[in-house]
C-alpha cells in the first residue's frame, strides 16, 4: 500500500534485527532478521519528528547512492568500470555531474544508469563532484539541508503524506491479516476438510446417554427432526439445548435398515474451555465420538460462504477472549502465549494434516490483525488513534506528547513480550 501511494519503503523484514539474509529489489531491502518475534515495514521518514533529522537525511542520501549503484549494475556499467561503492559514485559524478549544466549528455546518462538521473540523484552527484568524496558530500548535504533534498524527501516520506494516505497505509497491515483468513478458509473447504461423523464411541456411565439407551456404534441421523451430518453439528445442538429433552433418530449397525427413536435429557456440567482457559457450564449427554471421518468438499460458492462465516465466528471468539482478559474473567496467565507456544502449537497441528495447519494459520493471522488494531502506541491501532486525534484537531499532537506515548507503548510491549515468554517457559517446566 505504501508503494502504491508513493511512499518509499526502505525495508520489508520478517523478524527483527540483526539482519541475517536478504536482497535488494528496486528501492526496498527484503530481509530476514535473527529475532523471530514478528516483522516490520520500514518507510522513509521518522515516526515522530516533524522535520527530518540529520541522521534521517543521511540515511536517505545513502538510499539514493544505492539507487545509483543498482541502476549502474543493471546497465553493466559497474562491471565494465570495475568500480564499486563510493569509488563508483565518484566516477559517476565525474561523468554525470554536468547534468545541471548545458554540457549534460543524455546519452552518457543512459549508458551509465539506463535513464536520466532524477532531481535528488543529480543533486548528490553534483555535490560529490564538488566535494571530491562521497562522505564529504553527504555531510555537506545534511548540514546545508538543501531545499531540493528536503522537498524530494517529503514527497516520498510517510509522515509528510496526507492524512488519508497515512490511514490507508497503516490499515493495510491488519486488514491484510484479516482478509487472508477467508481466502485460506475458502481454499481449505474446496480442497476438502475431514469431518467427524456423529457415530458414538464411548458411552459414559451415569450420564444421560446411558440412561437413554444409546450404544457404541450408534449413528445419530437427526435431532428433533433436523438432520445431523457431523459430530460438530450434534455437539452444537446439545450445547444449545438449555436442558430440554432431545428426540434422537438413531441408526444402529446391526439394524441398518431400521431407525431407532430415543429421547435424551442433557445435563449441565462444568468443563474447561480450550480457547481462553476459563471454565464454563455446558450441556452434555455423556458421549464421545468413535472417530469415523469423511473428507467433505464444498462447491466454490459454498466454500466462500463457509470461509466468510468461519472468519466471522473466529474473530468474534478472539474479541470476546480479549475482553475477558481485560475484565479479568480469564486469567492472562492461562490465555496468553508467546513464540514458544506458537511453535509448539504449529508443530502439533503439522502432524494433523493440511486442514489443521491452515486453520491454525487462519486463527494466528486473525489474532495478529485484531490485536494490531488495539489503540496501543507502536501498534497500528495506536497510529490510527493519533491520526483520529489529528483529524479532529486539524493538526497532530505535540511532538513531546507523541514521544511520551511511544515510550509508554514500547515499555508495555516489552513487558507483554517478557510475560508471554516467561509464561511459555513456566508451562514447559511445569
Amino acid at each position: 500500500m505504501a508503494k502504491r501511494l508513493g511512499v518509499r519503503v526502505l525495508r520489508f523484514s520478517i523478524g527483527y534485527p540483526p539482519r541475517v539474509w536478504g536482497f535488494r529489489r528496486g528501492e526496498t531491502d527484503y530481509s530476514i532478521g535473527a529475532t523471530p518475534l514478528g516483522g516490520y515495514v520500514r518507510m522513509l521518514g521518522d515516526e515522530i519528528a516533524e522535520e527530518p533529522s540529520a541522521s534521517t537525511l543521511e540515511s536517505y542520501i545513502k538510499e539514493i547512492e544505492l539507487d545509483l549503484l543498482e541502476a549502474a549494475r543493471r546497465t553493466g556499467w559497474l562491471a565494465t568500470a570495475g568500480k564499486t561503492g563510493d569509488d563508483a559514485i565518484v566516477a559517476m559524478a565525474d561523468a554525470l555531474a554536468p547534468g545541471v549544466d548545458a554540457t549534460y549528455s543524455p546519452e552518457r546518462a543512459i549508458a551509465i544508469l539506463g535513464r536520466a538521473p532524477n532531481a535528488e540523484e543529480a543533486l548528490l552527484l553534483r555535490e560529490v563532484a564538488r566535494a571530491g568524496t562521497v562522505r564529504r558530500a553527504r555531510e555537506l548535504l545534511c548540514e546545508g539541508r538543501s531545499s531540493t533534498l528536503i522537498e524530494r524527501f517529503n514527497l516520498r516520506a510517510f509522515p509528510s503524506q496526507p492524512l488519508g494516505r497515512r490511514i490507508a497505509i497503516v490499515l493495510a497491515g491488519p486488514l491484510a491479516n484479516i482478509l487472508f483468513a477467508p481466502i485460506v478458509l475458502t481454499l481449505v473447504f474446496m480442497l476438502g476438510v475431514p469431518v467427524t461423523l456423529p457415530v458414538l464411541g464411548q458411552i459414559l456411565p451415569g450420564k444421560p446417554s446411558a440412561a437413554a439407551g444409546l450404544r457404541t456404534g450408534d449413528r445419530i441421523v437427526a435431532v428433533d427432526g433436523n438432520p445431523v451430518d457431523s459430530w460438530e453439528a450434534l455437539s452444537r445442538i446439545i450445547r444449545r439445548s438449555d436442558g430440554k429433552p432431545l428426540q434422537l433418530v438413531v441408526r444402529r449397525p446391526a439394524e441398518s435398515t431400521n431407525l431407532v427413536n430415543l429421547t435424551v435429557q442433557p445435563t449441565q456440567e462444568v468443563e474447561e474451555a480450550p480457547i481462553f482457559g476459563d471454565k464454563a457450564s455446558v450441556w452434555i449427554i455423556g458421549v464421545l465420538p468413535r472417530g469415523d471421518e469423511i473428507v467433505r468438499h464444498e462447491s466454490p460458492w459454498g466454500a466462500v460462504e463457509r470461509g466468510v462465516v468461519g472468519t466471522w465466528n473466529i474473530s468474534h471468539d478472539i474479541v470476546v477472549g480479549i475482553l475477558k482478559i481485560v475484565n479479568g474473567s480469564t486469567p492472562a496467565r492461562k490465555a496468553l502465549g508467546g513464540p514458544i507456544m506458537i511453535a509448539q502449537m504449529a508443530g502439533k497441528e503439522a502432524h494433523q494434516g493440511f486442514a489443521d495447519v491452515a486453520m491454525f494459520t487462519v486463527m494466528l493471522s486473525l489474532e495478529l490483525g485484531i490485536i494490531n488494531l488495539l489503540p496501543v502506541p507502536l501498534l497500528d491501532g495506536g497510529h490510527l488513534a493519533f491520526f483520529l486525534i489529528e483529524g479532529i484537531r486539524g493538526k497532530p499532537l505535540k511532538l513531546r506528547h507523541r514521544e511520551i506515548a511511544m515510550e509508554v507503548g514500547l515499555f508495555l510491549l516489552f513487558l507483554l513480550m517478557a510475560f508471554v515468554i516467561l509464561n511459555d517457559i513456566s508451562r514447559i517446566i511445569g
